[in-house]
């Protein structure tokens, strides 16, 4: 099958044809076999392996990626998450035998993951590789057939995916799909048995009021301000080195990047001159030369974030130089930036770093929980005692000390918001379970019909007595 793009009425037509196509094949059952969804976990792994100069050149066009961000990013990513998918599937998809009771002694009680059916995933533009595929991981291992739409604003990396997974992956079972918000609102308008979507909040809600039409399920990965809070003891030089580097990785167009620094007034004037430094050491005096950093994704992003920075009330200390032809925006940092900041009123998702002043942790907590809670949250500290009580105060999707979004590329950890950060999670089994519906399975046969004479009518008390002790949780056991 082709890839579309169309317009309208013929989208949505096309969008209804694809869909039924895929559940009429969904429903014969050819995606439950193991060996059906380790075949294409392996094919997809081909794909990758076989055309990283292509997926390197494709992310450079759209992004300016250096190779050792898109590999590291993007490539890596993938391929790990690939290998950590085939390596557990055979025990992911076992029955799970659960406690059970003197009333279920003799009965066989499981829970059975199946596959949901067919879904939809929307892929995002900063990590347009990975964000794209990882979860096509967990959706294939967990036997689902998929329409897969990448973002059309990274146009090189989408061109390409949408012609490498026809020719890797069954085009019975898997569609590519193509288009920008009018296309995108056609496909909504299917019934999928699962949608998942990383990009912003707006967009967001209206994925779940389409969704709502057809009660789908849907996982939402989003971002917001994801906080670094430097307090106590630190060593300066290293937080500013590691602070950096996760804050503009990909020109700062990640969602678990540090959105604004929380530290006390002493904490940032040692950073400050540490900064200065360090972004040099990283990207020379002439940043806009580095073959190491990025560029922004398009000029309506680049537009986004100058209007920001007009419209902030801080000064800028380091950076500020832009470039819009370039979609160049440098390294930026800016302080005396209070909490009615124009740069604190929305997920920055570019390369400034506000530098935001609080007393005192026990003020930085008060700060971040009057506020939605972040995709991620950094500490950086050496006192173990106070980055386990912002862990334990605070709320959000990760959290991760004396360090930046590594946390991110672990397959066995959940990756996933909480509130207005996202909704769901996956990588690693969290992605099979999200694709997955957890049947509860009882095996029963007709022994012991004279014991089951205690729940018929007419009822008595001894009776209530004798099943309220069997089904008692004092007596479980697992079998």
């Amino acid at each position: 099958t082709r890839p579309f793009r169309g317009k309208g009425m013929q989208s949505a037509q096309i969008d209804s044809q694809v869909v039924g196509r895929l559940r009429s094949v969904f429903l014969t059952g050819v995606t439950l076999p193991e060996q059906f969804r380790q075949a294409q976990l392996n094919k997809l792994m081909a794909l990758i392996k076989e055309n990283e100069q292509r997926i390197l050149d494709a992310l450079h066009k759209d992004l300016a990626k250096p190779k050792f961000e898109a590999v590291l990013s993007e490539i890596d990513i993938a391929i790990n998450e690939l290998h950590f998918a085939i390596s557990n599937l055979s025990s992911w998809m076992k029955p799970e035998y659960v406690e059970k009771n003197l009333a279920t002694k003799l009965d066989e009680c499981f829970v059975r993951r199946e596959p949901l059916g067919v879904v939809l995933i929307i892929g995002a533009w900063n990590y347009p590789l990975q964000l794209t595929l990882n979860p096509l991981i967990g959706a294939i291992a967990a036997g689902n057939c998929a329409v897969i739409k990448p973002s059309e604003v990274s146009p090189a990396t989408e061109s390409l995916l949408v012609e490498l997974i026809p020719k890797y992956l069954s085009q019975d079972c898997y569609a590519v799909v193509q288009g920008g918000p009018e296309e995108t609102q056609a496909l909504l308008k299917n019934c999928f048995d699962h949608i998942f979507y990383t990009g912003s909040q707006k967009v967001a809600r209206v994925i779940m009021q389409a969704a709502s039409v057809h009660l789908t399920p849907v996982t939402l990965e989003l971002g917001g301000k994801s906080p670094c809070m430097i307090f106590g003891g630190v060593n300066i030089r290293a937080a500013v080195h590691r602070l950096a580097w996760a804050k503009f990785f990909n020109a700062g167009q990640s969602c678990v990047a540090p959105d604004y620094v929380l530290c006390s007034p002493a904490t940032r004037d040692a950073m400050l001159p540490e900064l200065k430094v360090t972004l040099e050491e990283f990207y020379t005096k002439n940043p806009q030369a580095s073959p190491d950093f990025c560029r922004i994704v398009s000029p309506r992003h680049w537009s986004r974030l100058m209007e920001l920075l007009k419209r902030s009330n801080g000064k800028v200390i380091v950076g500020g130089e832009s470039d819009e032809e370039d979609k160049y925006i440098a390294p930026t940092v800016v302080v005396d930036v209070d909490e009615d900041d124009a740069l604190m009123q929305e997920e920055i998702f570019g390369p400034i770093l506000p530098i935001v002043t609080v007393d005192s942790v026990e003020k930085g907590i008060e700060f971040l929980n009057a506020r939605e809670k972040p995709l991620a949250l950094y500490v950086f500290s050496d006192d173990s005692s106070l980055v386990n009580k912002v862990l334990e105060s605070t709320s959000s999707g990760g959290f991760c000390s004396n360090d930046g979004i590594i946390h991110s590329g672990l397959p066995s950890f959940p990756f996933g918001g909480v509130g207005a950060s996202g909704l769901g999670s996956y990588h690693g089994r969290w992605g099979f379970e999200t694709f997955s519906h957890r049947k509860a399975c009882m095996l029963r046969g007709w022994a012991l019909e004279r014991l089951n004479g205690l729940r018929y009518p007419p009822y008595q008390e001894n009776k209530l007595n004798w099943l309220r002790w069997t089904t008692s949780p004092k007596n479980c056991s697992v079998m």
